[in-house]
């Protein structure tokens, strides 16, 4: 796994000698986060593993412990099971002046093959010029063939461009490259059909399309076959209403990623789809805190904002 480490190390994080680096993992992926170890230690660097108490849900917060250590570092690599990406101590820790690469439930093999070894300079480009479209518009709207019909304003949003590439502090996830943004608070309308996958709580690949339905920005109702229903028990099982709050939009646009394998940060970033994210949306320029977040990934998107259609059927139309 070196040469995927040194690609996370040297070009994703841009880690440099003497900058005290944080590697928040758990035993599961134990084995990755000692390879991205020796790589920061070869990058002349401090490399400190962390690993937090257990946690029962994605994006629950890690602890104080975890959270001061994140505050603390340079640079933050998160190889673990249930994601941080969407959490108070993250958000701090960007605020501090951190560099925070999330991996997500990553795999041996993302560290082998497939996304991580695109070009991340050579999309940049494309990322940024479709976040800016998400800052500059103010009506998105998307359809697919399976059923989706959504409406989102734009009014007062700031898109985001993670490109996987860290040069200052800010946070991007790796290998999947999007453009997002946090949709105006209460503003989605419609219905989104996930044909594609729910990489969260060991969903995965879809293999009977999960309709949500959504008014005034909050997930109404969730139907489909039982891993809708195992999603819509979960949801319910946590008490907060708030984990149904529509807090994200995105493009997928890593070229290296091509089929839905169950891995997070694999399906997010399949070229050409778009997906919508579920709960928190505070760490993407929103307001709401939730007990969790996932995303929701749909096949063959198109996509319109104001009047450009930026996608469509799932080729990316916009010229950088």
């Amino acid at each position: 796994m070196r040469k995927g480490a040194e690609i996370l190390v040297r070009t994703c994080a841009n880690v440099q000698p003497s900058e005290d680096v944080v590697i928040v993992t758990d035993p599961e992926r134990m084995t990755i986060a000692r390879a991205v170890a020796d790589a920061v230690l070869e990058a002349g660097a401090i490399a400190s593993i962390v690993i937090p108490p257990e946690r029962s849900i994605d994006n629950e917060e890690p602890g104080p412990a975890v959270a001061a250590a994140l505050s603390a570092a340079d640079v933050a690599f998160l190889p673990v099971t249930l994601a941080l990406a969407h959490t108070r101590a993250v958000r701090e820790a960007i605020g501090a002046g951190a560099r925070v690469l999330s991996m997500t439930a990553f795999t041996e093999r993302m560290m082998r093959e497939g996304g991580l070894f695109t070009d991340f300079r050579a999309r940049k480009p494309l990322c940024d010029a479709l976040a800016a479209r998400l800052t500059a518009g103010e009506r998105l709207r998307v359809r697919n063939p399976a059923g989706t019909d959504l409406t989102m304003s734009l009014v007062g949003v700031t898109g985001n461009s993670h490109a996987c590439l860290l040069d200052g502090p800010g946070f991007s996830a790796v290998p999947n490259i999007e453009a997002n943004c946090a949709p105006a608070q209460g503003t989605a309308e419609g219905v989104f059909v996930c044909d594609g996958s729910i990489p969260y709580y060991g969903v995965g690949p879809i293999r009977e399309p999960v309709t949500f339905r959504i008014s005034q920005g909050f997930v109404t109702d969730i139907e489909g076959g039982d891993q809708a229903d195992f999603l819509a028990d979960l949801l319910a099982r946590q008490d907060d209403p708030w984990v149904y709050n529509l807090a994200q939009f995105a493009f997928g646009l890593n070229p290296a990623c091509t089929e839905f394998t169950g891995e997070m940060l694999n399906d997010e970033g399949v070229n050409g789809t778009v997906h919508i994210g579920i709960g928190t949306s505070a760490n993407l320029g929103g307001t709401v805190s939730a007990k969790t977040h996932f995303d929701a990934v749909a096949r063959a998107p198109t996509v319109w904002i104001d009047e450009e259609v930026v996608l469509r059927d799932g080729a990316i139309l916009v010229a950088c």
